[in-house]
């Protein structure tokens, strides 16, 4: 297992250079080059040859690459044009709070999705199964704006039930140790907080868990059905084996494994795709700062974000692959 832990490891370096590469050389490619980038409607020959001397780029490009690779390694992304702050600082302000609503949403879509999907295929062709996939696509069509508009105004403002924008009311007395509000409160044991805090968060991460739920619903039931079609489920079925113990031993084990790639793959999606979420409800995170930095044209910010989810989907891939060597230990060998 460790062998094949450190061989994933270590390919995920040049994957990791690769993407550095690129987003390189997608700064080069921009229009009037960074440097015209930056400076906007500024722009100048004058002024473009200034801020290329000051930042390096009249270098020739492989010492350009180094230094764009040693400023990657040191975590130095430079400022933010529209707030003046380092990128670093500002993404540490808005990431656990991106975390925090995706992996509420995480539970929320495979906590549901596994049961649902398991549930639909042992009632292949039944009620439930026909209206199992009538939900999945329309949790797939409706837009994530729409549906974050008509909770706030039916669940969240008609009833009173949950709260419709921001992390926590602002006249918590709250305390910030890590900057997620649950754990915060949990570790300060400030109930009140963290009630507020999951009141807060329960909508965005419906709205935002909507889709994955959708898809995890319908690969679970495709992959449980064909194992269920299997020879050695029938085997065991004709053992005479407890039909809890063959649905856990040989069909849920079995049928998890195109799962777990889905949800790695979600779960990439949701740390990078939770724009329209923060926004409808004024959730500062990742997607906040993504959409700012799209509109203003912060590139410093973009440059660091591009890099940011990059890193998350290579290490969630790499966690499927060893999720994938957990539930199948036939995948170490291979």
């Amino acid at each position: 297992m460790l062998r094949f832990i450190v061989r994933r490891l270590l390919g995920v370096i040049p994957t990791l250079f690769v993407l550095s590469f690129l987003l390189f050389g997608w700064l080069r490619l921009l229009p009037g080059g960074p440097a015209g980038a930056l400076l906007g409607d500024k722009a100048t020959p004058e002024s473009i040859a200034s801020v290329n001397k000051v930042l390096g780029l009249d270098q020739p490009i492989p010492v350009q690459y180094a230094k764009f690779l040693g400023r990657i390694l040191t975590g130095d992304f430079g400022n933010s044009l529209s707030k003046s702050r380092p990128v670093v600082e500002e993404l540490a302000d808005a990431l656990p709070a991106t975390i925090e609503l995706a992996v509420a949403a995480l539970i929320f879509a495979v906590g549901l999705g596994i049961p649902l999907g398991y549930l639909a295929a042992r009632r292949r062709g039944g009620i439930f199964d026909n209206s199992t996939i009538m939900g999945t696509l329309v949790g797939v069509a409706v837009p994530v704006f729409l549906l974050g508009y008509l909770l706030k105004k039916y669940i969240a403002t008609d009833l009173g039930l949950f709260e419709t924008s921001g992390r926590v009311d602002t006249g918590m007395n709250e305390t910030n140790v890590t900057g997620f509000k649950i754990l915060d409160a949990l570790m300060t044991r400030e109930w009140d907080v963290l009630v507020n805090a999951l009141s807060h968060l329960v909508l965005p991460a419906i709205v935002l868990g909507t889709i994955p739920l959708a898809v995890i619903v319908r690969i679970t039931r495709a992959s449980v059905l064909d194992v269920l079609n299997e020879d050695y489920v029938r085997t065991a079925e004709a053992k005479g084996l407890l039909g809890k113990t063959v649905r856990r031993r040989h069909v849920l084990r079995n049928a998890l494994l195109p799962v777990s790639t889905t949800i790695g793959l979600q779960t990439g999606l949701l740390l990078a795709g939770a724009v329209l979420t923060e926004k409808v409800f004024v959730w500062n995170g990742l997607g906040s700062l993504l959409a700012e930095g799209i509109e203003k044209r912060d590139y410093p910010r973009l440059q660091a974000l591009i890099l940011l989810v990059a890193f998350v989907y290579v290490i969630v891939n790499l966690l499927v692959d060893i999720s994938y060597a957990i539930i199948d230990p036939r995948v170490r060998v291979r």
